[in-house]
């Protein structure tokens, strides 16, 4: 079984949240995608809105038999991704997981708590973000890991390759976000 897990705060979740998932369903081969929506983000001195107004409004926009919507992270009560990845891999050890972010995150992603060991355990699929992909692909992280990269013409071996591994995907992108939606006072906590 093949996984992919997109984590974030989902406030709220959007068209671009949706495009990603079934880009990366497609393009790295995977079985299943799960949201992992976070309590809160590290990295964010504001928190989001409710758990239960984020699950239902992602329930409600992203509909798709092969993409759960989870509170992984509540349940496990961790608060940084490598954690989360780490418990996850010992629930589940027959299970490929693949982590799952926007390039913008790619950019940032050396801020992340345990970052090296993220990319030490897992492959990571990146997925195009408007303006974001070149900056990704010449990220801290990127540079570091430069040899580990695999071309978005073999995406789909992704799941299958030993970390550290990671791919940027080229195409088309959604230009939203989940700032310019509560920017312009359309999402109400």
């Amino acid at each position: 079984m093949r996984i992919g897990l997109l984590g974030g705060s989902f406030d709220p979740p959007h068209i671009g949240h949706v495009h990603i998932t079934k880009q990366a369903l497609r393009r790295f081969g995977l079985d299943r995608i799960w949201w992992m929506l976070s309590p809160g983000n590290p990295l964010k001195s504001n928190g989001p809105a409710p758990m239960a107004q984020r699950l239902l409004a992602c329930r409600e926009i992203m509909q798709h038999p092969r993409v759960e919507i989870t509170e992984i992270e509540s349940a496990l009560k961790t608060r940084y991704t490598a954690d989360t990845l780490e418990k996850l891999q010992e629930m589940h050890p027959d299970v490929r997981f693949v982590w799952l972010m926007g390039a913008d995150n790619m950019v940032n992603f050396h801020k992340w708590e345990r970052w090296e060991w993220i990319m030490q355990n897992v492959p990571i699929g990146i997925t195009s973000r408007p303006g974001e992909h070149l900056k990704a692909a010449q990220s801290r992280a990127a540079q570091k890991y430069d040899t580990a990269r695999i071309s978005f013409n073999d995406a789909q071996s992704l799941p299958f390759k030993p970390p550290p591994a990671w791919c940027l995907l080229e195409g088309p992108v959604v230009d939203v976000s989940s700032t310019q939606i509560r920017a312009r006072g359309n999402w109400k906590k």
